[in-house]
């Protein structure tokens, strides 16, 4: 590329990345002001900006491998959504993405585990791929990965990133004695981190963010605080391998680190230069063996 390109190039992308910021600050501003008049509906406005999604729906690359493997749509209290299924005769195996992603995700882990014999099961969380809604948050994440549970009994749950933070707490809410083993891959840990990185994103005051609790206590019965995975491992009894690169920019390998420490029944595998994403081969295999082991 010419160097008066590039330098196009990357003036663009500082411009979008300020634009970015610029109007994530905005956002702020007007909550800010806006929660003097109105408390409780200026909470609920930026509690549903911060479980909106900018992307996670199916792209154009995605649409053929996602067609192909497309199952029922189980509706969960309002919200369609889609699942897909490559069935084998083995047991099921339950594959949960994260956050701005889709089942497309699974696509190179979907073969290791058909090949293994595992029935494999996927869905598209709420406001992500083929399901319904424009929002999404953990808890509600979790409603209808039960739904999905007790309709195809997996015996195996896998989830990336914020997958993996649902699927401990789901067994931790639902308890649910037919699974065996759970696979959390680069998994955040705590609802207050986000909160805290929400409030300086967009500069919230900390009575708004006293109102957004308030908010969050009403509608689950706990205070963001509450949210956490190592607390909920503490309950758990199946056995769980955790999976987290040293480099992870989104999530601290620190949040693994904590709840291998609550996780009796649990295994800690660290990785050094794999990412946030985790798609490599070695971790699809270090997954088979531990489902198989």
């Amino acid at each position: 590329m010419p160097i008066h390109n590039l330098k196009k190039t990357i003036f663009a992308i500082s411009m979008k990345k300020l634009l970015n910021k610029l109007v994530l600050l905005g956002y702020g501003a007007f909550f800010n002001m806006a929660s003097y008049f109105s408390r409780e509906k200026t909470a609920k406005k930026a509690f549903l900006l911060f479980c909106t999604p900018r992307k996670g729906r199916v792209l154009p690359a995605q649409k053929l491998y996602l067609e192909n493997a497309k199952d029922a749509i189980i509706e969960v209290k309002g919200i369609a959504i889609q699942t897909y299924r490559w069935q084998e005769e083995g047991a099921t195996v339950l594959l949960l993405h994260g956050w701005e992603s889709n089942s497309f995700r699974w696509r190179n882990l979907v073969p290791k585990l058909t090949e293994k014999g595992y029935n494999v099961v996927a869905m598209d969380a709420p406001a992500h791929g083929n399901s319904g809604n424009t929002t999404f948050n953990a808890p509600m994440y979790a409603d209808c990965v039960q739904k999905i549970i007790e309709i195809h009994k997996p015996a195996y749950i896998i989830g990336h990133s914020l997958g993996g933070m649902t699927l401990i707490y789901n067994q931790y809410k639902y308890k649910n004695k037919g699974v065996e083993k759970m696979v959390a891959l680069g998994a955040p840990s705590e609802l207050a981190d986000f909160m805290q990185q929400y409030q300086k994103i967009l500069g919230l005051s900390k009575r708004l963010m006293g109102d957004l609790e308030n908010y969050f206590v009403a509608h689950f019965q706990m205070r963001f605080a509450d949210f956490s995975t190592p607390k909920f491992a503490k309950t758990l009894n199946v056995k769980g391998l955790l999976i987290h690169d040293e480099l992870d920019l989104i999530a601290p390998m620190s949040c693994s680190e904590a709840v291998h420490a609550s996780w009796k029944r649990s295994q800690f595998i660290k990785t050094k230069g794999l990412g946030h994403s985790l798609h490599q081969d070695k971790v699809r295999n270090q997954i088979i063996d531990f489902l198989n082991s």
